[in-house]
């Protein structure tokens, strides 16, 4: 398709000018992001393999000003006010929002997505994982399954870029 572009391109200078000169390519690759909260670029951010490490050096009330790419896995239904990211080996990023001062699209799971925040080690009550589980649109089977606290890898965002 893009070779078909370039010739029709050429075709069409060549037809308006009435010369025959040869066509240079230039690609520039760019991504284009949705910006929530604070403006911040993609520049310097860690991959999710490398925000695994530093989470697994984190201890219980250790906090980490870092920036890190990843996918998102799912996002709040009701309001965008939450999302999980992936990380290595299966694991995720459990993402809120500085403030609540800002939310994120509820339709862009599985987009590519950068963030910028503190990062930081928390435990989730059964409680607040039922609430999230419900706010996340799961079954009730699903959220009575929920029994135990659970360790979480968790960032407070200040800036979030999503893939458009």
């Amino acid at each position: 398709m893009k070779k078909i572009t370039c010739l029709l391109a050429f075709a069409v200078f060549a037809v308006s000018c009435g010369k025959k000169e040869e066509v240079k390519e230039e690609i520039k690759v760019t991504e284009s992001y949705a910006v929530f909260g604070d403006s911040i670029s993609n520049d310097g951010a860690l991959s999710s393999a490398e925000m695994m490490s530093k989470f697994e050096s984190l201890k219980e009330g250790d906090t980490v000003d870092v920036k890190f790419t990843s996918k998102i896995n799912d996002i709040c239904q009701k309001k965008g006010c939450w999302m999980n990211v992936a990380l290595e080996n299966d694991n995720s990023a459990f993402v809120k929002f500085k403030d609540y001062a800002f939310f994120v699209p509820m339709n862009a799971e599985n987009k590519d997505v950068i963030v910028e925040g503190k990062a930081y080690v928390s435990i989730e009550s059964v409680d607040e994982l039922k609430h999230y589980a419900k706010d996340a649109g799961k079954s009730q089977a699903a959220i009575d399954s929920i029994v135990a606290p659970k360790t979480t890898y968790s960032f407070m965002a200040n800036g979030v870029l999503i893939s458009k």
